[in-house]
């Protein structure tokens, strides 16, 4: 799914945004339910918790990405209106997921929330996206050793942030590979659809 040469902008780095949408394939939620979810689930790549939330679910709601599905009240509490997840926020909620699981990025909070959601995805999905990533991965590594290689006539003192950027590629090229062989050999089952949020 992904595509070569892939970015991750703004819109796909709204990890508020995304959250709700991944959320809402649970079924039917309204905004304070959704923020009470992330606060007891401690989604901490979440950042300006309730407010965005609520900006969140206006921006999607506007976009038609989500709609609404009618209101709750419980007791003396204000009534709450109930969002669900349309079928493009469904496709859009799964391409972003692709693109934070194929694109490796610097931040990463935002390669947490993709593994978050990773269950949005089908098995294949999943897959072709980490086999993206992976070989992503492989070509940052590969660059970030021959950039040290040319460093032979510094003192070794001046490359070490070099040398821990590329040591923390292959952490992550050890551990994305992990998995996609888990998915691939079944040790890690899929979920059945449609998927739940794993806290």
């Amino acid at each position: 799914m992904s595509e070569k040469g892939a970015r991750v902008g703004r819109v796909e780095r709204d990890l508020p945004a995304l959250t709700v949408l991944a959320l809402l394939t649970q079924g039917p939620r309204h905004p304070y339910d959704i923020h009470r979810f992330v606060v007891e689930t401690r989604k901490d790549f979440v950042a300006g918790v309730p407010r965005s939330i609520y900006h969140a679910v206006q921006k999607l709601h506007a976009a038609h990405l989500i709609e609404e599905v009618g209101s709750e009240q419980e007791g003396g509490r204000p009534e709450r209106t109930v969002f669900a997840l349309t079928e493009a926020g469904r496709s859009e909620l799964r391409r972003r997921v692709t693109l934070l699981l194929s694109v490796p990025q610097p931040d990463r909070t935002v390669t947490i929330a993709g593994l978050s959601f990773l269950a949005v995805l089908s098995r294949d999905e999943a897959l072709l996206a980490l086999r993206a990533r992976i070989a992503a991965l492989a070509a940052d590594i590969a660059v970030k050793s021959a950039d040290i290689a040319t460093t032979g006539h510094l003192p070794p003192l001046l490359v070490v942030e070099a040398e821990y950027e590329r040591d923390q590629l292959q952490a992550e090229h050890a551990w994305m590979d992990a998995l996609r062989t888990r998915l691939e050999e079944g040790d890690l089952p899929w979920l059945s659809d449609p998927p739940p949020v794993i806290p």
